[in-house]
């Protein structure tokens, strides 16, 4: 799709609204399956202190978090209605100067949307294997096949990725809305019959218990954490929803149904220890234990596709923003523009949740990987978000450095609590961060040094075309294209053609692809040309980070609008370069191969912006950085 579509009739705000609960708060909708009773057994075990000041902690994480910093605040910093750690790195990066501030604000982008993937890959593990641990509960002689149930799952979740979600899409908010009305009763059941919990309401039980319990409070602010997990969903998927059905979803139906099944969970334990086996299934009257693992199933598939969608959303991102090579994004909808297929994503987060499922086995294990990935997203939001609302959108300095520093505080807090339990398990995302901050470092100082490479020793464009005389070289019928990234200088492939072939087009275009900071370009403002001497022409395309380029399309508006030819007079040049390295340090010369592997495998030029093959002419060469 070219650009979002002005004429598209908005959807009513309940469909919004349905909408946002199938695919913004799946994940954090599933937290209470073990967050509660992860946060217990780090606090020591089952006592009436610890369940009101764990509850107390949870329900002000909920509402400081989640509903105070994102809901009111950070859903603010919209990069057009768009959300999410690279929408809002572009956004940050347009308000800010200095090579060093720059580097700074993308470095913060960039290591969040390392986590993410992390965070990608431990919630499709973590809550399918907590929700099959209900077959446990149910029936204990199942217990030897909740593993291989889970893989099962899993590897079925992935299969269907590549057909889409566009007719299953449809499903996931009346599902979710089934189980937050579920969860909610269930909760509200228990609390009714022992109200005493309320209790916990009380800011201060918290507070008490962390203040007067250093020892655990580590462990017991991990565990809590767990609780948030998946708030950062709410401003990663505003794009599709729109702020307001998102705020709204979770004021109306998303907060109100995670406070009451907490606080039931709490009521079970404060009338029954022994409930802390699973006090989320213990909820539930024995005859309703299969349909609730059987709607857990469906709720946690629901949550790990969402986060699929978004690992998949994020690259295409990244590709567009010259962040990683090109590769293939397959769109599986012709109405959505989210809903997007890239199969290398596909397959290394899927061999990277089986890893994760086979190694830990048990949700409690997992718990503890968990944590990290999230709070590191969370903290380089808060950071990139603060920027942009004091250099954007010019909130009084004087409010917000001291909120944002509350906000990060808080962060931070839950982000050092989570680094003890590193060699548990936390490891494993921060193994899967690293290795994609990395090669995204890679790839970006490999290109800068390309291009710097590319364009040492060339002929400004205009000095060019001034050497040219009315005979020489034979101008041929014909308008060729040169894809370029420099219009300011004579690309390489036309020198290469003008040294074998001896000829030019009577036509010449330099057309180079830009991706704007802005996540779509309305189509009257796609191009600008810049006419020549020469019969040459500059053409500049803007396309949105959130948009597929598509250069067929850019043609027929420029037939319509400023140039008159066929199709089969256009011959497209693209240069296809052997690169070699000079570097001799050894981060250096790693940084390089890196980059040339990765640069030899990457997307044609021809095949990433869908250029007709048959008027394609690939021009090599030879290119030391």
């Amino acid at each position: 799709m070219s650009s979002k579509s002005q004429d598209h009739k908005p959807s009513p705000m309940p469909t919004l609204m349905l909408g946002a609960l199938g695919v913004v708060y799946g994940d954090i909708g599933t937290s209470p399956l073990y967050a509660f009773k992860q946060s217990i057994e780090a606090a020591g075990g089952v006592s009436e202190e610890n369940i009101l000041a764990i509850l107390s902690l949870m329900i002000w994480s909920l509402l400081l978090v989640v509903t105070l910093k994102y809901v009111f605040v950070i859903m603010k910093a919209s990069n057009k209605g768009e959300g999410g750690t690279l929408a809002l790195t572009a956004l940050a990066l347009s308000c800010v100067e200095g090579k060093i501030t720059r580097w700074f604000v993308l470095i913060a982008g960039l290591i969040g949307a390392s986590l993410f993937y992390g965070d990608s890959v431990i919630t499709p593990a973590i809550s399918v294997l907590s929700a099959m641990e209900g077959i446990e509960v149910a029936t204990p002689l199942l217990k030897p096949y909740v593993v291989p149930i889970t893989c099962a799952l899993i590897a079925a979740l992935f299969a269907i990725e590549r057909h889409g979600t566009a007719t299953i899409g449809r499903l996931f908010g009346p599902i979710m809305l089934v189980w937050f009305i579920v969860i909610g009763l269930l909760g509200l059941k228990q609390l009714l019959s022992g109200p005493s919990v309320l209790a916990s309401l009380d800011p201060r039980l918290g507070i008490w218990f962390l203040t007067n319990n250093p020892g655990i409070s580590v462990a017991v602010l991990g565990a809590v954490v767990l609780t948030v997990t998946g708030g950062e969903a709410l401003y990663a998927d505003m794009g599709h929803f729109g702020a307001k059905p998102i705020n709204r979803a979770w004021i109306i139906m998303v907060l109100p149904s995670l406070l009451l099944n907490y606080l039931g969970q709490g009521s079970l334990l404060l009338a029954d220890q022994t409930a802390l086996e699973n006090p989320f299934y213990k909820l539930a009257p024995d005859w309703a234990l299969f349909p609730m693992v059987l709607l857990s199933a469906l709720a946690t598939i629901i949550a790990s596709q969402a986060v699929i969608s978004g690992a998949f959303s994020i690259t295409n991102q990244a590709v567009q923003l010259g962040y990683i090579p090109r590769i293939r994004v397959r769109h599986t909808s012709s109405d959505e523009i989210g809903q997007i297929y890239v199969s290398q994503v596909n397959v290394f987060l899927f061999l990277a949740v089986e890893a994760l499922v086979l190694s830990f086995r048990t949700s409690d294990s997992l718990a503890a990987a968990y944590g990290i990935a999230v709070t590191g997203t969370m903290a380089t939001v808060t950071i990139l978000a603060g920027i942009v609302m004091i250099r954007r959108l010019h909130w009084n300095p004087i409010f917000t450095l001291p909120l944002f520093a509350l906000f990060l505080m808080i962060d931070l807090i839950f982000f050092g609590t989570n680094l003890v339990k590193f060699m548990e398990g936390g490891w494993f995302p921060v193994m899967v961060a690293g290795f994609i901050f990395f090669i995204m470092i890679a790839w970006i100082n490999g290109r800068e040094r390309l291009l710097i490479a590319r364009w040492k020793d060339t002929t400004p464009i205009d000095d060019f075309i001034r050497m040219l005389k009315p005979d020489r070289p034979y101008r041929v019928p014909g308008t060729a294209i040169f894809m370029v990234p420099n219009t300011q200088v004579v690309p390489q492939s036309l020198l290469h053609n003008l040294k074998h072939n001896h000829i030019l087009h009577e036509r010449v275009i330099l057309m180079t692809v830009r991706t704007t900071t802005s996540p779509y370009v309305r189509d009257e403002e796609r191009f600008t040309i810049t006419p020549l001497q020469g019969n040459f022409f500059v053409v500049a395309v803007s396309y949105g980070f959130f948009e597929e380029p598509r250069i067929p399309r850019v043609l027929a508006q420029l037939r319509l609008q400023e140039f008159h030819f066929k199709l089969a007079d256009v011959s497209f040049f693209i240069g296809r370069e052997r690169l070699t390295s000079n570097s001799t340090g050894l981060w250096r010369v790693i940084c390089d191969w890196v980059f040339i592997a990765l640069h030899r495998n990457m997307l044609s030029a021809t095949e990433y912006y869908r250029i007709p093959p048959g008027h394609t002419v690939e021009l090599g060469g030879h290119i030391e950085i």
